[in-house]
């Protein structure tokens, strides 16, 4: 941990999690809670609370929650040590030096210099863009349809025709040449010296999602090759895990992503009112593209060129979205080549129309199958379904799978049974049949059981949280220990400190996680609903049946790695068999 527990938690009690929260959304108090629009999704009813007493909020839509620290690192998409320096900040808390290895010092030092560098160089591009350097740029933009606000808001800019003005402007400022080079906006050889990366070429600043600039992508001014040049990788810049336009969409209240080719594509959109607009940064959607997608949204609407090009581009990112578990809808723009054109024809309600009739991406898939077969003659038509059936075989997931060979079925005008039957035959030829499935399905049992595990001891867990006097009943019986999830642990045992110091607060628990995947498992611990029970009685069989489940699994894997010569653990495992009698015959009563 980079701060101590009592930093953190300092920083943490000095932001009432109404008062930070009351910042992004509007909150009402309905009783001991206060209640809003879940910034998370999108939602018309309030369903989105925050709890003073708890300094807790929950989305009983969407399941989003957690503590003060929670909410901005999900909101701003902050890590951990961001989210904990802006709070601090805010609070007037002044957080003590890190110590850092010299080699880490180095690198964030490095990595502050190259913003500035980038920050600076988007500064100088946007003020030579309004300059009468800039004239031609400028008309460019204009004539493409774009006000000035939107040339305002996205900071474009322009690179002057002479290859040295940027170079010698961020020297004036102080920075080093090697600096400038590490950032990608210069090249230097040892003839000619220090040259622009870009010049005479309408700049596009690119962003992270903190809204801090790392690249920049500029189009030629002219005929000019190539029209598109973008920075390349650096420290700050990776291509393939930023998205251009992602700074703006995140705050989209859309539940859906419009993912584009260009930067023209993303903008035109933006300014048309469409502000879940998103594009790959010169290069093909990637797996770190579309995790990064699925932080914010679960579908994606593909609006690729309607060239061939553009259609290839779509077919492969289909199973790249899939593969995240993120649904992919394709959007024509046919008669237009992509959305900028088809806008600036048709309009918004036009588009609006072409998202309605958005295609699942594997039926499109099958669409475009189509053109390679005689769909007219039997032969081409057989030959087509085999493939079809091929690719229907690779869903994992048998109901998913069934339910696209209905789809499929019900489009192409074949019996049901019939594709099913040829699917089958397909899978046998691919090895994908029972024979060969049957040990990845044997490997999926402990799989569910140990899910199922994890679930149970979450249950407990919020129950535990929720109810003192079950903490009482049972604490006796039930220990840290008994939570054989490393992450679980943890909880139970910072949980039983607190009930035995009298002070129970989850929020403070939360302090203990600082890496960002823990910090959101215990989020989504803390949030666990319990299914409701109509009575008390089913309430307390419930709540039996999974203390018995949790304590009988840490018997089992106490047994497992029990050691034949371990007299000390064989005693502790005839103690916890003991206890397990004693909770059969336990009356455990709910409030």
């Amino acid at each position: 941990m980079m701060y101590s527990e009592e930093v953190i938690e300092e920083v943490r009690s000095k932001n009432d999690i109404v008062d930070v929260i009351s910042g992004y959304v509007g909150l009402k108090k309905k009783g001991s809670s206060y209640f809003g629009l879940c910034p998370f999704h999108n939602e018309k009813s309030p369903s989105f609370s925050v709890s003073r007493q708890k300094q807790m909020y929950y989305c009983f839509g969407c399941g989003a929650g957690g503590n003060v620290f929670t909410f901005i690192m999900e909101y701003e998409n902050f890590s951990f040590v961001e989210a904990l320096k802006f709070l601090a900040d805010r609070a007037g808390v002044e957080l003590p030096e890190q110590e850092y290895s010299k080699e880490a010092r180095e690198r964030a030092d490095t990595r502050a210099v190259l913003l500035e560098i980038n920050k600076m160089a988007a500064q100088y591009y946007y003020v030579q863009l309004k300059s009468a350097q800039g004239v031609q740029a400028l008309t460019y933009l204009k004539n493409r349809g774009l006000s000035d606000d939107t040339i305002r808001a996205f900071g474009l800019g322009y690179s002057n025709k002479y290859s040295n003005l940027l170079y010698q402007y961020l020297r004036s400022k102080g920075y080093q040449t090697d600096m400038i080079a590490r950032a990608g906006l210069i090249s230097v050889d040892e003839r000619h010296g220090a040259s622009d990366k870009f010049w005479n070429r309408v700049m596009f600043p690119i962003m992270d999602v903190n809204s801090r600039v790392i690249g920049f992508g500029g189009r030629v001014m002219g005929d000019g090759q190539p029209k598109y040049l973008n920075s390349p990788e650096t420290m700050i810049f990776d291509k393939g895990r930023n998205l251009y336009g992602l700074n703006r969409a995140r705050s989209s209240k859309k539940p859906y992503f419009l993912l584009c080719e260009g930067y023209m594509d993303v903008i035109s959109l933006h300014q048309a009112g469409y502000t879940n607009a998103v594009a790959s940064l010169g290069t093909a959607l990637t797996p770190g593209h579309a995790s990064l997608i699925k932080r914010y949204v679960q579908e994606v609407y593909l609006t690729y060129d309607s060239d061939e090009a553009g259609t290839r581009a779509a077919l492969r990112a289909v199973p790249i979205l899939k593969d995240v578990g993120i649904t992919a809808r394709v959007i024509r723009m046919d008669p237009y080549k992509d959305p900028d054109e088809f806008i600036k024809n048709l309009g918004s309600d036009a588009f609006e129309e072409r998202i309605g009739k958005a295609r699942n991406g594997f039926m499109f898939s099958l669409e475009i199958l189509e053109k390679n077969y005689d769909m007219h003659s039997p032969e081409g038509k057989t030959d087509f379904m085999r493939e079809a059936a091929r690719r229907l075989t690779e869903f994992d997931e048998e109901i998913e799978r069934n339910n696209y060979i209905e789809a499929v079925a019900a489009a192409y005008h074949v019996g049901v049974g019939d594709l099913k039957q040829l699917v089958g035959k397909m899978a046998v030829r691919s090895g994908l049949a029972r024979p060969a499935r049957r040990p990845k399905s044997a490997e999926a049992k402990p799989r569910e059981k140990e899910d199922g595990m994890m679930k149970s001891q979450k249950i407990l867990l919020t129950w535990l949280i929720e109810d003192e006097t079950l903490f009482r009943q049972i604490g006796q019986y039930i220990t840290p220990s008994d939570f054989t999830e490393g992450l679980y642990r943890t909880v139970a045992e910072l949980l039983y400190e607190q009930y035995e110091a009298g002070a129970v607060n989850p929020a403070k628990i939360m302090n203990h996680f600082t890496e960002e995947e823990e910090h959101r498992e215990a989020a989504g611990l803390f949030n666990t609903k319990i299914r409701e029970l109509s009575t008390p009685k089913e309430q307390e069989k419930a709540l039996k049946e999974t203390i018995l489940r949790v304590k009988s699994h840490s018997i089992e894997e106490a047994t497992k790695s029990l050691e034949p010569t371990d007299m000390k653990g064989l005693q502790r495992l005839m103690n916890a068999k003991r206890e397990l009698q004693d909770i059969q015959k336990l009356h455990i009563s709910v409030n």
